[in-house]
């Protein structure tokens, strides 16, 4: 299994589109990390360059985020990722939190997408 955590100075990136790059954590069937890699940011937002669907040809089947809006969300999980929302800190320390089993999507969404910003989400 592969994950992905949005990331920017070795934490998560609170908003997913903007990141600095991925950071990959592959994992074996014993929730062991087995490989570390970073996944650089295509340009533009990253609810509108593809990176879902990059990031499922690469295999990956989970994002751990911050904050993600609804379309980025929805993008995602047609691509077949799982997305939990509401992650934050140290990328190291939280993907030991989710193999230890204590994280879980917050429910919400990215409240932060006004007029201004430059991806449109449909919020539902």
């Amino acid at each position: 299994m592969i994950i992905a955590i949005p990331t920017r100075d070795n934490h998560v990136d609170d908003h997913f589109g903007h990141c600095d790059f991925y950071t990959l954590f592959t994992i074996d069937d014993n929730k062991n990390i087995v490989k570390t890699y970073r996944l650089d940011s295509p340009e533009g937002c990253g609810c509108k360059s593809g990176i879902a669907s990059i990031l499922q040809e690469l295999g990956v089947k989970l994002m751990l985020a911050g904050n993600m809006g609804t379309g980025a969300k929805n993008v995602l999980e047609q691509n077949n990722i799982e997305v939990i929302r509401g992650c934050s800190g140290d990328i190291n320390e939280l993907i030991q939190s989710y193999l230890q089993g204590t994280i879980s999507d917050s429910g919400e969404g990215c409240s932060s997408h006004g007029e201004n910003h430059v991806c449109s989400h449909n919020h539902a």
